[in-house]
């Protein structure tokens, strides 16, 4: 899947990036973040990576683009088309399960379970059961999240949500945490 320093495989990308204009689907990871988690990937030979919220599994693909053969992905969306859609790209690589579900019922059914590497990408795990997802993070695994900036998209009173989240993540006395001021604002943090 590797075709270059700085992607993931385009023909995947190109082909999410139309079938998310077909369903009108317009918050996929955008690139930088999508490097970034190919490489933060790629730091974990052999490890399990969470991803809550699939989209359309745009960064499933990047995520993917830096796992290696024995690394092993889950990742959880709720809207049936966006599931779709990610299977369609990703449903024959024998390293990643998608599950149609809601990300909170997902937390419940892996709690206990540990991850390696967790990006947070929708309520659940992020805004809603923050504690719980920490949980599932091993001794020096990596938790990271997006959108931590001022976006478009947003929908009023947001920007409060992401600042109190970055103010807990960043008090969290389990975590080294690192924010980032671009791309759309990121923070990655590890499991002491």
């Amino acid at each position: 899947m590797r075709t270059g320093p700085w992607s993931a495989d385009i023909e995947v990308l190109a082909s999410i990036t139309a079938s998310c204009a077909r369903v009108g689907f317009e918050l996929s990871c955008e690139p930088h973040t999508g490097a970034l988690l190919r490489t933060l990937a790629a730091a974990k030979p052999g490890g399990r990576v969470l991803e809550l919220g699939t989209g359309a599994g745009m960064s499933a693909a990047w995520l993917l683009a830096g796992m290696t053969a024995d690394s092993t992905l889950l990742t959880v969306e709720s809207e049936a088309a966006l599931v779709r859609i990610a299977e369609e790209h990703h449903g024959d690589d024998p390293r990643v399960r998608i599950v149609h579900d809601d990300a909170g019922a997902l937390l419940d059914r892996i709690a206990g379970e540990r991850f390696d590497l967790i990006f947070a990408d929708t309520w659940a795990g992020k805004f809603e059961r923050l504690d719980e997802a920490l949980e599932l993070l091993a001794p020096g695994a990596l938790y990271v999240v997006d959108d931590l900036l001022p976006q478009a998209t947003w929908p009023d009173g947001h920007a409060t949500e992401a600042d109190a989240l970055l103010d807990r993540l960043l008090a969290d006395a389990r975590l080294v945490p690192t924010p980032l001021h671009w791309s759309s604002g990121l923070l990655v943090a590890a499991r002491v």
